[in-house]
């Protein structure tokens, strides 16, 4: 066998496990930042992060932020840090709520990941159920997916950050239950997609299959120090939509 028939025989046996994992797959649960868009494409997180921490400055309370959290180019991160210590707090769901409306600006920016949108429309052709479970707000999902005319692929089935329920946010697994218990879905019947560590530590917390999509070596590596097995993560959503086109017409 030559190394050309060797590479050939692994692109058919990647594909066709595809294929069966898709026959597999009833109930199919997206992360929306990374697999479905770039949220942050013409918005860059860092310039929200800053904006959160002067919102606390100007109310007089940045001092309820460590010296590290203050300069964390991370806005999720600058929330999650003050939920930790302020749960449940007016501060907390007005920062939020400032959070979110950063995040509907960028949603208005959003560069679409390639071959989403035909995944998702090809996959719901199928008679297949979609939901979102996600860390951002669910009406910046709702409203990106309403202006590239996918709201209707997943509606009602947006699972988003809550200001109350800050500690569910993922790796808890709390979104994916939310979502599997809405659908009626069988976990061994469904499949998640996300681009993080902690979209891999929530799947397994609740017993669903995981890709991985991974658009940097820096998040194969944080995907493989979480345990996603290397032949479950995709630097391209292309060979999925082909499983699930082959599928479709099956």
């Amino acid at each position: 066998m030559t190394p050309e028939t060797g590479r050939t025989d692994l692109v058919t046996r990647a594909a066709e496990e595809l294929r069966e994992l898709v026959v597999r797959t009833r109930y199919v649960l997206f992360d929306f930042d990374g697999p479905i868009c770039r949220l942050f494409h013409g918005y860059p997180a860092t310039e929200i992060a800053r904006a959160q921490v002067k919102w606390l400055k100007d109310q007089g309370r940045d001092g309820l932020l460590t010296e590290e959290e203050r300069f964390s180019p991370d806005p999720h991160g600058v929330l999650s840090a003050f939920a930790a210590r302020h749960p449940g707090s007016d501060l907390l769901i007005d920062l939020e709520e400032i959070l979110t409306q950063h995040e509907l600006r960028a949603a208005g920016v959003a560069w679409p990941t390639m071959y989403a949108d035909p995944l998702i429309q090809t996959w719901v052709a199928t008679g297949a159920r979609l939901a979102i479970v996600t860390n951002n707000s669910a009406r910046t999902v709702a409203e990106y997916l309403r202006d590239r005319k996918l709201l209707s692929c997943f509606a009602p089935h947006i699972y988003g950050r809550r200001a109350q329920e800050m500690h569910f946010l993922k790796p808890h697994p709390e979104t994916l239950n939310r979502a599997l218990r809405a659908m009626g879905a069988a976990p061994e019947a469904s499949l998640m997609i996300g681009d993080t560590d902690s979209d891999a530590d929530a799947a397994r917390a609740a017993g669903v299959r995981f890709l991985g999509y991974a658009s940097s070596a820096r998040a194969v590596r944080r995907m493989r120090g979480a345990g996603v097995p290397e032949r479950d993560i995709m630097d391209s959503l292309e060979p999925l939509l082909d499983a699930v086109r082959a599928v479709k017409h099956s």
